[in-house]
């Protein structure tokens, strides 16, 4: 259900910013302020929250009950029919509204042919939106720590049976397939994205997406994962190795192994994240490979696989207790291997505890 609290704190920001109303699209923040899950699709619909504290939906009639059920009986819900064109339903809401020739903020949401038409026939001034929510999600509440940490549970669990199912001569499609079938298995509505298995020179690409790769013998395999639990994700990056790895394979991973924990233990109030990255940064570039590691040091996660906070060179950001985000330093060598380690952390009082409880020392099946 919608949380009223939240929509109230938004009004009040609208007021001070000098914004009339907010356009949520489908997404991460209309599912933070009220669990609704339609999915992206080129059907309009969204949640407009005025500064004088009322709101409206509009939806097609085609997830007319998803939206009752989101939001009650207290939220004005505009509804079209697929025969006819969302727009007349949508002026008749803004007329009612009196939202003509207004300031309007879009989120990321919103199709930008769909914004671009309001302002053309509405006359609204249209303002981005995007971060508007980002300090009400950045610090999670201890029931959103609690979903993050089941989360991490049943990935937890999960990888772990998958650790007896990897051998030779499976793609990595089918340990994919496995891995996300186990999610289900302990209560996880599905992956939290698309999980990467990528084996020996697939693991230089950070983010490879193929499925085709056969693992081998002596194998180096990146296994980048997590799950949904209860709107709320985990993410984990572990890399393994079919059989005893290489004497260079063993450096590598111990200099990101110590990069990693160089993160975790910069992390306390008032370190500003860009720290946190220089921290671990710093003992990939002192083993002489800085070159090597060309992405940012983590991600803050929620209701999205990546939100606020960055842990990135640039971020002037104070942390602060609650901030959940990963720490996942990597060295990646082109055509040759690539070695990932990730935890998620949530920052305490006096530093920060992982969320994962998988071991981080070297993996040999």
């Amino acid at each position: 259900m919608l949380d009223k609290r939240k929509i109230r704190e938004i009004s009040k920001d609208l007021q001070k910013r000098g914004i009339d109303a907010f356009l949520l699209g489908p997404g991460d923040d209309l599912e933070y302020l009220s669990g609704l899950k339609t999915g992206e699709c080129e059907r309009f619909k969204g949640l407009f929250i005025l500064a004088d504290g009322s709101y409206f939906c509009i939806t097609p009639h085609l997830y007319l009950e998803e939206f009752e059920a989101a939001f009650g009986s207290e939220a004005p819900i505009y509804v079209w029919n697929d025969k006819d064109w969302f727009y007349p339903v949508l002026a008749k809401a803004m007329n009612d509204f009196n939202l003509n020739d207004k300031k309007l903020a879009v989120n990321f949401g919103v199709r930008a042919v769909d914004a671009i038409e309001i302002s053309d026939q509405q006359g609204v001034k249209l303002l981005n939106g995007w971060h508007f929510l980002e300090r009400m999600r950045i610090i999670k509440s201890p029931s959103e720590i609690e979903k993050l940490e089941r989360a991490t549970q049943i990935s937890d669990a999960a990888f772990r049976e998958l650790l007896g199912f990897i051998r030779p001569g499976l793609t990595e499609g089918e340990i994919k397939k496995k891995l996300i079938e186990l999610f289900e298995e302990r209560g996880a509505d599905g992956p939290a994205f698309d999980v990467i298995v990528a084996r020996k020179e697939n693991a230089s690409k950070p983010h490879y997406n193929g499925t085709k790769g056969v693992i081998e013998e002596r194998d180096l395999v990146l296994i980048d994962f997590g799950c949904r639990y209860e709107s709320y994700c985990s993410d984990t990056t572990r890399t393994i190795f079919v059989g005893d790895p290489s004497d260079e394979e063993k450096n590598l991973y111990e200099v990101v192994l110590n990069a990693q924990e160089a993160g975790e233990a910069a992390v306390r109030p008032g370190v500003l994240a860009e720290e946190v990255d220089r921290a671990a940064r710093s003992v990939i570039e002192d083993a002489g490979y800085g070159e090597y590691f060309n992405t940012r040091l983590g991600h803050g996660i929620g209701v999205a696989i990546h939100e606020a906070p960055y842990i990135i060179e640039g971020n002037k950001t104070p942390l602060e207790p609650g901030m959940t985000f990963s720490i996942e330093p990597g060295i990646y060598i082109p055509g040759k291997i690539g070695i990932r380690i990730e935890n998620i952390v949530v920052v305490t009082d006096d530093g920060c505890r992982s969320l994962c409880k998988l071991p981080k020392d070297i993996i040999v099946i």
